[in-house]
């Protein structure tokens, strides 16, 4: 069960911000049926270890030829939403695009995910996260002062600019479809995401709170001596967030700071110097140490742990934040929802596991099947 069951997904397999959607729909009690191609430029994880592929059905189906058009056209008919992410105009070259499954279904969402966007002089190009977010203004803002900016994986163009915003456009359109029967393309560009969750940062930039063209001289960007990370006597690392003046005064409090240079917390001028001092602090303690002083405080403080560390803490493993398949340790459904709950995960499959399944409920026969084998449609 959850939130999202009786919504029939298909998702046209690719790399990245799609598959993630398509699991996060999936995880919600979305069917997701995934079109697997016959080949792929990048190969794909073994099913075991494909995370994102969780809780969706496969068909492996060659899409060039007109029987294979056929059956995603049969797919569709009843589906509530589409997600692609090929460069723009691969899906209408393959007659596949939105004006053909809109005709076909009226009320389908076409969910589109590019880096560049369906249109603009970069559209066509070839891309990655980290030229999106060099694009926008982010990558610039991300690092020390005194090195090259910082790649902070591909969790922002990606996934947070990429994904998050695709899933929000799709099911914007679903409630949409729901009151005007109408479907239509959700064109969600990773730029366009990008950009929209940079809003607070143009907000404080325009205002003269924040310098966009220093890094490392900003309230959250490692600049201030109470918003950063710091090293322990062990070599492991500490992170404070101690913001408000509250949690800054209690901050002072379990260090045992009295230095009166510490009272003026917001002047930038004092910052390199107190962070200094303050790094000098924590060098004093192990991580655990530290933890033990300043978890369960207000002092807003966590231990930077790496994932294979974060997967043993209390705290996750009380909530119940990982979960195991087939031995493959990975993160559980989320949100979480009173009433409808999230069912636990069935693994991935292998690419075309299911195409049996899939084709007789939209009535093809078994013979039939078997033709479409050997005529080089299915896989």
């Amino acid at each position: 069960m959850g939130p999202l069951t009786g919504y029939k997904i298909i998702e046209v397999s690719g790399i990245g911000p799609g598959p993630l959607a398509g699991m996060l729909l999936a995880d919600l009690g979305a069917e997701v049926i995934r079109i697997d191609r016959f080949e792929t430029a990048i190969p794909g994880p073994n099913a075991k270890f494909d995370i994102t592929g969780r809780n969706k059905s496969s068909i492996r189906l060659n899409l060039k030829n007109d029987e294979g058009k056929s059956i995603f056209f049969k797919l569709i008919k009843d589906a509530d939403a589409i997600i692609e992410g090929f460069r723009p105009g691969v899906m209408e070259k393959l007659g596949l695009g939105p004006k053909e499954c809109l005709e076909i279904n009226p009320r389908i969402v076409f969910g589109r995910i590019t880096g560049w966007g369906q249109d603009g002089p970069l559209a066509n190009s070839a891309g990655h996260d980290i030229n999106y977010i060099a694009l926008t203004g982010v990558l610039n803002a991300i690092g020390s002062k005194d090195s090259k900016p910082s790649i902070p994986l591909n969790l922002i163009g990606d996934y947070a600019g990429g994904t998050m915003f695709l899933l929000f456009g799709i099911c914007s359109a679903l409630l949409s479809a729901s009151k005007t029967n109408k479907g239509q393309v959700v064109d969600a560009a990773m730029i366009d995401g990008v950009s929209s969750l940079m809003s607070i940062f143009s907000v404080l930039s325009q205002s003269g709170m924040w310098n966009l063209e220093e890094r490392e001289n900003n309230l959250f960007d490692g600049g201030s001596h109470f918003y950063n990370t710091y090293e322990t006597s062990d070599n492991k690392f500490i992170s404070i967030g101690s913001l408000e003046p509250k949690f800054y005064n209690l901050l002072k409090d379990k260090l045992g700071i009295t230095d009166p240079q510490f009272n003026n917390q917001m002047s930038k001028d004092n910052w390199p110097e107190l962070k200094i001092k303050t790094a000098a602090i924590f060098k004093t303690k192990t991580q655990q140490q530290w933890n033990k002083i300043l978890e369960n405080t207000d002092i807003c403080y966590a231990p930077v742990l790496s994932l294979n560390e974060a997967k043993k803490h209390p705290h996750l493993i009380e909530r119940g934040n990982f979960i195991e398949l087939d031995g493959i340790t990975q993160p559980s459904p989320a949100p979480r929802f009173s009433l409808t709950k999230s069912d636990k995960p069935k693994p991935a499959p292998e690419k075309g596991q299911d195409n049996n399944e899939i084709l007789m409920n939209i009535g093809y026969s078994s013979n039939e099947i078997e033709d479409l084998i050997k005529n080089n449609t299915i896989k």
